[in-house]
């Protein structure tokens, strides 16, 4: 079993924040923040967005905050009921694809027969293109909280 040290040592690390190439910040705000994400305070022209139960944020700036391109960015959006999560989504406007779950052969459509843990997913991307893939983790593996 993997174990959490190196030779760095064994202190904690936390991923905080993830930069979103985006091209209009205005417009990445408001699609974000209808999603019902946390608009934190940050300094003058970096906008941080929180979504509801996440210890990570999302950041974007002005051109030039990062060097990716606008809607390079993959991320996972994780979901206690992958049903609901995705008609709030769609009933706030946001394109979402059907679900598709994990098989031991590779991905095929529709909700896990079992409604498995970490199997069931569906993708929906922000206005320049940023993809999300919602992952239904309704029991978390020992271990993870």
């Amino acid at each position: 079993m993997p174990t959490n040290t190196s030779e760095l040592g064994d202190f904690a690390q936390r991923i905080e924040v993830l930069i979103l190439p985006v091209s209009d910040v205005d417009r990445s705000r408001d699609f974000y923040v209808r999603l019902g994400w946390r608009l934190d305070v940050t300094p003058p022209g970096v906008v941080q967005l929180t979504p509801p139960g996440s210890a990570t944020s999302v950041q974007f700036g002005p051109e030039g905050f990062t060097p990716a391109a606008p809607g390079s960015a993959t991320a996972y959006l994780v979901v206690a009921d992958i049903v609901t999560a995705r008609e709030a989504l769609v009933a706030a406007g946001v394109e979402v694809t059907d679900y598709f779950h994990a098989t031991p052969d590779g991905m095929a459509p529709g909700l896990d027969p079992a409604r498995a843990t970490y199997r069931t997913r569906a993708t929906f991307t922000d206005p320049d293109g940023n993809t999300w893939i919602l992952q239904e983790i309704a029991t978390r593996l020992p271990g993870r909280e």
